[in-house]
C-alpha cells in the first residue's frame, strides 16, 4: 500500500504507541485486501464496547491503546452491556459493572463520546451522501451504506479503533464505486402491514442474497424505523450491508437492474416468522429496540402501555440511547412506561447484554433481536408491537 510521508512516519512510531499500532492494523488489512492507499474518514463507529464479549484480554488492550491515544475524528461507542447509571434496575451484577465502568473509562481517555448506541446517526454521528466513514456495527453499517449514501465496511472493533486514532482507513470493499454496485434483483410481492414484517423480509431477502447486494422492487412507502428494522435485519441473515431500494433509497435511481432475479412472496414472509418463532407461549422477557429504539418508537410504546400494567413475571425492557430517553423523560413518556412496569435499558442492549440463563423466552419486534436471543438459549416470538406490549402485559404470547 503507497504511504504518504506522515503516514510512514505514523507507522514508524513518531505519534505514539496507539498510533503506530493503529497504521500497523490498517497497513495489514490493506495489504491483505489489496488497497493502493488509505482515505480520510469523517466517522467512526466503535462496536465491541461490552466487556461481555471483550473480557479481560480485550480490556487490558483498550488500556493500552488509552495511554496515549487519542482519537482524531468525531467517534462514537455501540452498545454497552449495561445501562451505565441505572445497572442495578436491570439486574446487572456488581463484578460485571465495575469492569464495564472500566471499558467505559479507557475509551473516554481515547476521546471518544459515549454515546453506547447502534443507531448513532440518530444521536448526531450522521455523515452526508458519499462521505467516507468507518463503522462497526452491523446494522449502523447497512443504514449508512444504504439509506444515507455513506461509505463504509463492516469494521472490526480493533479496525475501527485505528481508523479513529489515525483518522484514515484502506480504500477498498464498499468505498469503491465498483464495490457498490447491486447483483440480484429482488421483487417483494409481498404486503407489510405491521412492523415486524420488516424483519421478516430483511430475513427473506438475506436468505435470498446469499452475500450479494440487493436491488429491491415493489416497496412503495418506508419510514426510518421501518428501515431501520430492515437494515438489522438483511445483513443478520445472509445480505451484503449495503441494498438499494426503488424509489426509497439514494443511489437506487442510477443502478442498473441486475439480470440476476428473485422474488419474495406472502409465504416466505410467513416462512420467516415459521423460522424465527419458537414453540413457545409463557413469555418471560419482553425486549423493543434492537435496533435501539427511535423517540418515535418510544411514544408509541408508551400509549400502548398507558393504563396498563406488566405481568409479575415478565421483565419490559426500552433499549434506547441515553439521549433519546432524556427526550422521553421531558415529554412524559419513561413515567408512563415506567409506572406500568417497564423499565429503560440506555446504553445496552438484547444482543450485549449478559443475559444467559436469566429469562426462558423472548418476545421482541426485532429479527435480528431473536438471532442473538436464541445464541443466550432463549426461545424466540418476533411480532408488533401491539403483540409484544401485549405479551408484557399478559406474560403470554396470545397471536
Amino acid at each position: 500500500m503507497n504511504l504518504t510521508e506522515k503516514e510512514q512516519r505514523m507507522l514508524d512510531g513518531e505519534e505514539g504507541y496507539a498510533v503506530r499500532k493503529s497504521m500497523e492494523i490498517l497497513v495489514a488489512l490493506g495489504d491483505i485486501y489489496g488497497a493502493e492507499r488509505l482515505i480520510k474518514v469523517g466517522s467512526v463507529q466503535v462496536a465491541g464496547v461490552s466487556y461481555h464479549n471483550l473480557g479481560d484480554a480485550g480490556l487490558e488492550f483498550l488500556n493500552e491503546l488509552a495511554k496515549d491515544g487519542r482519537v482524531k475524528v468525531l467517534t462514537t461507542l455501540n452498545p454497552a452491556g449495561m445501562d451505565l447509571e441505572n445497572w442495578r434496575n436491570l439486574g446487572i451484577s456488581e463484578e460485571f459493572a465495575q469492569k464495564q465502568n472500566m471499558v467505559i473509562e479507557a475509551f473516554e481517555k481515547m476521546g471518544i463520546l459515549v454515546s453506547c448506541t447502534c443507531t448513532p446517526y440518530l444521536i448526531g454521528n450522521l455523515p452526508r451522501y458519499g462521505e467516507h466513514v468507518a463503522w462497526s456495527e452491523s446494522s449502523a453499517v447497512t443504514f449508512a451504506n444504504s439509506v444515507i449514501g455513506a461509505r463504509t465496511n463492516r469494521e472490526g472493533g480493533p479496525s475501527a479503533l485505528a481508523a479513529a486514532f489515525v483518522g484514515k482507513t484502506p480504500c477498498y470493499g464498499l468505498h469503491l464505486d465498483e464495490n457498490r454496485v447491486p447483483d440480484i434483483h429482488v421483487k417483494v410481492n409481498a404486503d407489510l402491514t405491521k412492523f415486524s414484517d420488516w424483519g421478516a423480509l430483511g430475513y427473506a431477502i438475506g436468505k435470498k442474497a446469499e452475500n450479494k447486494i440487493p436491488y429491491i422492487t415493489g416497496i412503495d412507502e418506508a419510514g426510518l424505523d421501518e428501515l431501520k428494522s430492515f437494515c438489522a435485519s438483511v445483513v443478520t441473515y445472509g445480505a451484503k450491508p449495503l441494498f438499494y431500494m426503488k424509489g426509497i433509497t439514494p443511489g437506487a435511481e442510477t443502478c442498473q437492474v441486475p439480470k440476476d432475479t428473485v422474488e419474495v412472496e406472502q409465504s416466505d414472509i410467513r416462512e420467516a416468522y415459521d423460522n424465527i418463532n419458537d414453540e413457545v407461549t409463557d413469555i418471560d422477557f419482553v425486549c423493543v429496540g434492537c435496533p435501539h429504539c427511535s423517540i418515535k418508537e418510544i411514544a408509541e410504546i408508551a400509549e400502548l402501555l398507558r393504563g396498563k400494567r406488566v405481568a409479575e413475571n415478565t421483565e419490559f425492557w426500552v433499549a434506547t440511547s441515553r439521549s433519546a430517553k432524556q427526550l422521553a423523560d421531558k415529554r412524559g413518556y419513561t413515567q408512563v412506561i415506567e409506572r406500568a412496569g417497564g423499565k429503560f435499558a440506555c446504553d445496552t442492549c438484547m444482543a450485549v447484554a449478559p443475559l444467559k440463563g436469566r429469562f426462558k423466552a423472548l418476545a421482541t419486534t426485532s429479527a435480528k433481536g431473536c438471532f442473538y436471543s436464541r445464541q443466550n438459549n432463549m426461545k424466540t416470538k418476533m411480532g408488533s408491537l401491539e403483540e409484544c406490549i401485549m405479551a408484557a402485559v399478559t406474560g403470554k404470547w396470545s397471536s
